[in-house]
């Protein structure tokens, strides 16, 4: 017991020097603190479009998976699964971006061309005739929908991200525009729920 009291003391003089030190933080009103902030919010931004197009892009390759699968099934149209097949690859193509997301028509028709291109390829994965695709395809078949359950829920946490973006734009407007051309000319990003 005697042992433990000048460890005891030690361990709270250590605590007591640790709670004295103040950490250094940025005055918020600052043009460095308006910066980091800016970068942090383009980062959650980015970060969250990068997840959403990265399983866009696995949507995608899966789905060129099942066609070539399907190719090589007995009985298959392969003429049909080819056109499918250069549908498919032409959609990354066709997919909007983050500017060109500011019309809604380019947004509606991407996700037409690419639900166009689903159906047809479902109609194949489970034919009329009733018989089963193989454990290959239909593991596919099952990402894919995964996948494209997925997608309301990349653009909700996308928007959520932007509208933090855009609301620190509009509200610290004069500190951005102090720290220059890089960051004076920020505009607001457009989202995929649609304005009023």
């Amino acid at each position: 017991m005697k042992n433990l009291l000048p460890l005891a003391l030690l361990l709270l003089l250590v605590g007591l020097d640790a709670c004295n030190r103040t950490p250094k933080t940025l005055d918020p009103t600052s043009p460095a603190a308006t910066k980091a902030q800016l970068d942090v919010l383009r980062d959650s931004v980015a970060v969250r479009w990068e997840r959403m197009i990265a399983s866009d892009d696995a949507k995608v390759k899966a789905t060129t998976r099942v066609l070539k699968e399907l190719e090589q099934q007995p009985g298959t149209d392969r003429a049909r699964l080819q056109q499918l097949a250069r549908a498919n690859e032409q959609l990354p193509r066709r997919r909007y971006d983050q500017q060109t997301m500011a019309s809604s028509a380019t947004i509606d028709a991407y996700d037409a061309a690419q639900d166009s291109v689903l159906h047809l390829v479902y109609g194949f994965v489970q034919p009329a005739t009733g018989q089963a695709a193989s454990p290959a395809v239909q593991q596919l078949t099952t990402d894919i929908q995964a996948a494209d359950t997925e997608v309301v829920g990349f653009r909700l946490r996308y928007d959520q991200a932007a509208k933090q973006f855009n609301n620190y734009l509009k509200l610290h407007q004069v500190e951005i525009t102090a720290l220059g051309d890089k960051y004076g000319k920020l505009q607001p990003l457009p989202l995929f729920e649609l304005q009023n």
